[in-house]
Formats: structure tokens, C-alpha cells, sequence
């Protein structure tokens, strides 16, 4: 190709594929989306079968133009945009806005998963047309987020405060958030026992710690007070001891499929702490390509929006390959192990994210990436590799001990333990829900026998209550979101940071909280527009939206359909819906003119302002305390709120004092030291200054394992 011109849509990905073609090509960026509708007006033709009007921005008119010029002395033009609907999208955008077609010249699309020179290369040999399927679909999405956007939007300002969205997956997400408070608050805590009794062996120094599960006839018993645990562990301690089973059987378990989109997001939040913005940001760098060694800028991970965890058969054997020589034969299954997606609508045509080469270690790029893209690359290279190892081989053992009170009374205890037999996969790699599990399957036991008579050393009892389900990580909304089928790999992002932005809820020590603003927004559209906020519907739209992907159906119907009873439930609501006060009163006083100032929300979060408005237009910012001192000056530290919606927590005294953590402060000290204490965790906290790990008392929170 003599004078062809590729346009992708960032100047990195353009950097990294001008040098894999060289100079017979002219690779130019699009800077993104180049055309779209109206932000001033609705830009749908509800009246003519919802045609859009597509307008191409003021600050785009600079791109459009030097990309048609550059058209203009090309054989032939490769639209090489991102390998998804949105990139197909911006591929016929491109078409229309820069007037590509005719003259003679060729339009050919071009779709690779990884920016490498291989898979560039060959992508360009099987060059294709615009998928008009792909661009439909994205244009019902497009249609139906206008639509609903924009007809929503003005009447959450005018009946609760101006600034406020709504959208089909931001609803839905605030919703479960919202759904989950008030389970939160409704729970009513359950007060049960535990209780553990030490057995030791006839013979030696061996003891082992029990835990009372049955009656003796097998019947499961609870402890539900303090006396009905103070009269069975009496009980107990006069109690005869047998081993009335013993089994041990080995168990296999398997490694994780490799990252998609939302399980990579999910990881990468709890491994990292990384938000899910973040961590798409991050990955979007090693896709578009880095710098390293004597290589050229190269793509190292494949298209990080993706459903699929099938990966290429060829990077299999790789895989396979490498694992053999580096750990050996034995780490190697006998055949690959082939993933296929448990989420609805999966589109398995994507391949997993995976590094391009599996040679391409951690350790060989180190000097060559920041710590965040390290950090990241890392977890992708190490859960690909990992997803083609040997399972783990555990002996599990269970013991089950007869506590004979009488010849018709008594109870059942068992003990188990856990030993690893064979790493597998866990040599390189253990999700980091395994590993709390490990964790408590270190513990041993003596080699009893079935029959063996053991006699009581000592015993415990522990009140506990019930717990209610935690509130949702950016991890465990996520999955939500995907499992219940709602949303797409692009969308889960933004849809996090879009209710934050908004106010509607709040991270409290990296849990989402709704604000009295999203609570209200919320019960408003579930009262009066039901089907927005319904995940089931939502997830029927997007299957819908595959349908019309794969050819089944048109766009224009299934607009239709979602349509003309959602502009039913618009039909009068202005006239139904009450206007909502936001206002909360506040003990602080305006400092021009005296009068109490009141809590509002506004487009940044809440603010304070003054009731003397309009004469007095006094505002301040507005932030709630911690009960916690700063450990500088000795003021309150107050929950604050970045530019970017994230929450922090700040000295206020600022800006005299500077202090500010991202870590949540406990009001109580550090028991050891006086000092303060930093949650660090799931129900911990570690003190600043001596570093004592303590217990953290945070209300309604609960183990991870309540949001299975």
C-alpha cells in the first residue's frame, strides 16, 4: 500500500501502530468520538422512526478536518477504532463526518484484539466492511440513553434540585445500593453461640480444639443464649469422648479463568485498591502500547473490554508451553482447559485480557513501567498463566468426635484441617478470596483413630449475633451488575463514578452509602417509572440489543418497544410528583450576616447555605465529622470529598493544618498508644503512629462472604 491512512482514536495506540506498518502508512487519531447527538437539545426524531441528528462537536471540527484532508491523498482508508460496537460505531461516524467515501478511494475496517505486530498485521490482511449490525445496536444503546436521559433529567430538576441524571444502568446501580441500606437498617441482629471444646489424646501431649455442630443423633443444635451455653458446656466437661469417624479425602481445585472486563475490575479492587476507573485507565496504557527495552512501543494485554474468558488457542499453547519449562511437566494439564462465560449475553467471539506474549514477564518490564501499570500488569500476566496450570491438590480431613453425656444424651463435635499435597496453580497465583481461605486451613490434627477415646482439657464459649449483608464494594457492584446481566464491560465504569459524581452515594471505608439525595431520586423513579430501576427489564434491553447485533433484529423496534410505554409513564408525572426539599438544617451560623445555614446538594455534593438567600448568597463547603482527632493539631477530621468525587478524610483546620488520609478514621485511640487509628480492612483498624493492629468497630458492615 503505496498511500493508505489508518485512523484509530488515541495518539498512543496511533504511535505504536505507525511504527508495526512503517512509512507506507499515515496513522492519524480521532481523539475519540467524533460525532454525536446535540448536548442542547434531545437530537431524537421521536416522530420519524427515532432518527438521530448527529452533530459533529465544535471541538472535534479541527480533527474532522485534518482527517479528511489526509483522506484526500489516500488509495485507501483502514477505520482500525477499538474492536467493540462503540468502536464500530465511530468507524461509520468517521465515514459520514469526514466525507471518506467515494473518489475512487477504499474504506476498509479493521479489527485486532492486541497491538502487536502480528496481530496488526494480520488484521490488515482481513480487512473488512463496516458491520452495520454492530452500528445499530450501538445506536438503539445511544437512542435509548438519550431518550431516557433527557426526558428524565429535567424532571428531577424541578421536583428535587438541579444537576441530576438518570440513565438505565445508573439506576439500576443506585437502586441496589439503596435496596441494600434498607436491608442494612431492617436487619435484626440474632444472638447465637459457639461453642469449642479442647480434646486430648490418651497417649502423648496431642490436643486439638473441637466445635460442638449436632445433638448425638445428628440433629443440628444451635446456641441461641448465654444459659442455654452455660448448661451445655457443663455438659461437656463431664462428657465421654469418642472418635466416631474419621475421613480424609484429597481435593482438587481449580484456577480461575482469566480477566474479563468486570473480574478483572473486581481484583483489581480488592488486590490493589484500585477503582474501577482506575483500573480501565491503567489497562487502557497496556493495550495501547509501551516502551520497553530494545522492542519498539508494543501493545502488551489484549482489549480490556471484554465478556469472553476464552483465550486464543495459539496463546494457550504458549502458555502451556512456558509453564512446562519454568515449573514443569507435572504443573501442566493434559489437556488445556477451555473457559466459557456464566454471565448473560456474553459475547465469546472477544478473547480474555491476557498479556501478548506470555514471554513478556512482570520481571523482564519492570524498569520499564510506573508502579500502577506494573502492579496491574502483573495480576493480568499471572491469572492468564495461571488459568492454564494443574489444580492445587489439598488432603482435607474431617474428624467427627460422639460427646456421650448419657446412654440416650449427648453431642456431635467435629474438627477438620487442610494440607496442601500439590501447589498447581497456587505456585503462581491465588485469587485473593482463596487466600483468606488458606488462611484458616492451616491448622493440623493428631492422627486419631475411629474408635479412640479422648478426654476434655479445656473449652470456650463466644457470643456472637448475626450479621446483616455488607454493603456493596465497588467489587461486589460490579459483579451485581454483571451477574443480573445489566450493563456492558464499557459501561461499568463510568457508571460507578457517574453516582458518585452525582452525590448519590458515598465510599465509607470503600463501601458505597447512599446519600439522602440518592435515596430520594432513587424511591422517585421506582414509585413513578418503575420498569427504569427494574434490573430484570434492563437486562431485557440488553439482550434485545444483542439481537439486533447479531441481525435478529432492527433497532428501530426495539427503541420502540422500550419507548412508547416509557413516554406513557412521562404523560402527566410532572403534575403527579410532589416537589421534594433536600434542605437539612445545620448548627452553623453565616458568617456575613448571621442567619442559620442549611445543608443543600448541589452538582459537586453537598454545600452549606444561607437561609437569608437571595439577599445573602453566602455558601460554604459542607463536611460531616469523623469523632476522630488529627494526629498534627489536634482538630476534627472531617469526611471530605475530592474534585473527582472520591471520599477522603481531612484535617479541619485546613488549609493551616494539611493533613488527610483516604483511610478511615475510628473515634476510639489506639489502645497501646493513645494515637490514632486508620481502618485497615475488613473489621481492623492499625494505629498511625505504633503500628498495633486493633478491632474496628464500624456498624452495619459484615463479612465479605454475606454478598455471595
Amino acid at each position: 500500500m503505496k498511500n493508505g491512512l489508518v485512523v484509530v482514536e488515541s495518539p498512543a495506540k496511533a504511535r505504536t501502530i505507525g511504527r508495526i506498518l512503517g512509512s507506507n502508512y499515515k496513522v492519524v487519531a480521532s481523539m475519540g468520538h467524533i460525532r454525536d447527538l446535540p448536548k442542547s437539545t434531545l437530537g431524537v426524531d421521536v416522530e420519524n422512526a427515532f432518527e438521530p441528528k448527529y452533530v459533529v462537536p465544535p471541538s472535534k471540527a479541527k480533527v474532522v478536518s485534518q482527517i479528511r484532508v489526509a483522506a484526500a491523498k489516500a488509495d485507501c482508508v483502514y477505520l482500525a477504532t477499538d474492536p467493540d460496537r462503540e468502536g464500530e460505531a465511530i468507524s461509520w461516524h468517521l465515514v459520514t463526518a469526514a466525507h471518506l467515501e467515494g473518489k475512487g478511494r477504499e474504506l476498509r475496517r479493521v479489527v485486532f484484539h492486541e497491538i502487536t505486530a502480528d496481530a496488526v498485521k494480520k488484521a490488515f490482511k482481513h480487512s473488512r466492511d463496516i458491520d452495520m449490525r454492530l452500528v445499530d445496536a450501538q445506536q438503539a444503546r445511544r437512542v435509548m440513553d438519550r431518550l431516557m436521559g433527557y426526558k428524565l433529567s429535567p424532571l428531577l430538576w424541578k421536583k428535587v434540585q438541579r444537576g441530576l441524571s438518570a440513565g438505565r444502568v445508573q439506576s439500576v446501580a443506585l437502586r441496589l445500593v439503596v435496596d441494600r441500606e434498607r436491608e442494612i437498617e431492617g436487619f435484626k441482629a440474632e444472638e447465637y453461640w459457639v461453642l469449642q471444646v479442647k480434646l486430648a489424646r490418651a497417649t502423648g501431649n496431642e490436643s486439638f480444639w473441637t466445635r460442638l455442630v449436632a445433638l448425638r443423633n445428628g440433629k443440628k443444635f444451635l446456641v441461641p443464649s448465654e444459659a442455654v451455653a452455660v448448661d451445655t458446656m457443663d455438659q461437656l466437661r463431664s462428657a465421654a469422648y469418642t472418635v466416631s469417624e474419621v475421613k480424609t479425602r484429597d481435593v482438587q481445585r481449580r484456577p480461575s479463568a482469566p480477566f474479563t472486563t468486570s473480574t478483572l475490575q473486581q481484583e483489581a479492587s480488592r488486590r490493589l485498591r484500585f477503582s474501577a476507573s482506575q483500573t480501565m485507565a491503567v489497562a487502557q496504557q497496556l493495550y495501547e502500547g509501551v516502551s520497553h527495552g530494545k522492542e519498539d512501543s508494543t501493545g502488551l494485554i489484549t482489549y480490556m473490554r471484554t465478556d469472553s474468558p476464552r483465550i486464543a488457542p495459539a496463546a494457550v499453547s504458549d502458555i502451556r508451553d512456558y509453564i512446562s519449562r519454568t515449573y514443569g511437566d507435572n504443573y501442566v494439564p493434559s489437556k488445556p482447559y477451555r473457559y466459557a462465560s456464566k454471565t448473560k449475553f456474553a459475547q465469546e467471539a472477544h478473547e480474555a485480557i491476557r498479556p501478548t506474549s506470555v514471554l513478556r514477564t512482570p520481571d523482564s518490564l519492570q524498569s520499564f513501567l510506573d508502579r500502577n501499570q506494573l502492579r496491574l500488569y502483573k495480576l493480568i500476566w499471572q491469572r492468564a498463566v495461571a488459568s492454564q496450570m494443574a489444580p492445587s491438590v489439598y488432603e482435607n480431613t474431617s474428624v467427627t468426635m460422639d460427646a456421650r453425656v448419657s446412654d440416650d444424651k449427648g453431642f456431635q463435635l467435629q474438627a477438620s484441617a487442610s494440607k496442601m499435597k500439590f501447589p498447581g496453580f497456587a505456585a503462581l497465583y491465588t485469587e485473593k478470596a482463596d487466600e483468606a481461605a488458606d488462611e484458616e486451613e492451616r491448622s493440623q490434627l493428631p492422627d486419631v483413630k475411629e474408635g479412640e477415646n479422648l478426654t476434655y482439657a479445656d473449652s470456650s464459649t463466644e457470643q456472637k449475633f448475626t450479621q446483616p449483608p455488607a454493603r456493596y464494594t465497588e467489587a461486589t457492584l460490579v459483579r451485581t451488575l454483571e451477574q443480573k446481566g445489566i450493563g456492558r464491560p464499557s459501561t461499568y465504569a463510568p457508571t460507578l463514578s457517574v453516582i458518585q459524581q452525582r452525590d448519590y452515594v458515598l465510599k465509607d471505608a470503600g463501601r458505597f452509602r447512599p446519600t439522602r439525595l440518592g435515596t430520594v431520586v432513587s424511591d422517585l423513579l421506582s414509585e413513578h417509572f418503575p420498569k427504569v430501576v427494574d434490573a430484570g427489564f434492563t437486562a431485557q434491553m440488553e439482550a434485545q440489543l444483542d439481537q439486533v447485533a447479531q441481525g435478529d433484529r432492527d433497532w428501530i423496534s426495539v427503541v420502540r418497544e422500550f419507548y412508547v410505554p416509557f413516554a406513557g409513564e412521562l404523560d402527566g408525572a410532572e403534575e403527579r410528583i410532589a416537589r421534594v426539599d433536600l434542605t437539612e438544617p445545620s448548627d452553623v451560623l453565616c458568617p456575613n450576616c448571621g442567619l442559620p445555614m442549611v445543608v443543600r446538594s448541589g452538582r459537586f455534593g453537598r454545600f452549606l447555605a444561607c437561609t437569608g438567600y437571595p439577599e445573602c448568597k453566602t455558601t460554604k463547603p459542607y463536611a460531616r465529622g469523623t469523632g476522630a482527632h488529627c494526629p498534627e493539631c489536634g482538630a476534627e477530621l472531617m469526611v471530605k470529598r475530592s474534585k473527582k468525587g472520591k471520599t477522603f478524610y481531612g484535617c479541619s483546620g485546613y488549609p493551616n493544618c494539611k493533613f488527610a488520609t483516604s483511610r478511615q478514621p475510628m473515634p476510639k485511640p489506639c489502645p497501646e498508644c493513645g494515637k490514632l487509628l486508620l481502618q485497615q480492612g475488613r473489621g481492623k483498624a492499625k494505629c498511625l503512629s505504633c503500628g498495633a493492629v486493633t478491632s474496628a468497630d464500624s456498624p452495619g458492615e459484615a463479612d465479605e462472604s454475606t454478598d455471595e
